[in-house]
């Protein structure tokens, strides 16, 4: 018996897609069943990557210009010194204050956390810079990602019966524009047409425009962990 597995439908075909006589078929389906993915960032290297991000928030408030302290290589687990994508996203008062991040992988997970901090506090094009006094209201979350693997569809029919709610991040191409929401994003978009409509949006195109040619999808997980309420 299998248990906390996740599952994905791969395909679904009946004998009627073949023989052509659809009044009395036969189904299949191709079904992959998979272990979630392990943690790869244990508990004390998650409260050294929030303090650190907490110390960067405070820091680039204070002074944006002012240049980060080197995190040296003695602190670091092997986990800290992999290259990851990853993102950081601010919060106040349950409201996104910033979010930043890479999905692929660039630098060392540790540095890429600093970096991205800086950059939601200070960078994100949709918010002004976080202010000094705003710091402690601020709650701070880290998603780590796995690399991004390209999804096989062949209608949009299909791609929406493919994507996992909660699951998948998901980056859209859509000729030359592109862009990716987190997995937490379905919480707030559940339905998967709404999902793709505003991501596409997000990517600079037509809500439906997803729906269209030159259109590819990669799909990833992240590990996401934030500051207690």
């Amino acid at each position: 018996m299998l248990s906390k597995t996740i599952d994905r439908l791969l395909d679904y075909r009946n004998s009627g897609d073949t023989a052509g006589d659809k009044t009395a078929v036969v189904g299949y389906a191709a079904i992959a069943f998979f272990e979630p993915a392990p943690q790869n960032v244990d508990a004390k290297d998650r409260k050294f990557l929030l303090n650190l991000a907490r110390r960067t928030l405070a820091a680039v408030a204070d002074n944006p210009s002012a240049p980060l302290a080197a995190v040296s290589a003695a602190d670091l687990s092997p986990a800290l010194s992999q290259p990851k994508g990853c993102f950081v996203t601010l919060t106040k008062q349950g409201k996104l204050r910033g979010c930043i991040g890479n999905i692929l992988p660039q630098e060392a997970l540790c540095q890429a956390i600093v970096d991205n901090t800086r950059n939601a506090a200070m960078r994100d094009p949709r918010f002004q810079p976080v202010r000094p006094d705003e710091v402690k209201a601020i709650k701070i979350e880290i998603s780590v990602l796995t690399k991004p693997q390209p999804l096989s569809f062949n209608s949009p029919d299909d791609l929406l019966n493919k994507l996992q709610p909660d699951e998948d991040g998901v980056v859209l191409q859509i000729g030359s524009n592109r862009a990716t929401y987190l997995p937490q994003v379905w919480e707030q978009l559940p339905d998967k047409v709404q999902f793709l409509n505003e991501l596409a949006q997000k990517a600079g195109c037509a809500p439906a425009d997803w729906r269209g040619k030159n259109v590819s999808v990669s799909i990833y997980h992240a590990e996401a962990f934030g500051e207690p309420e």
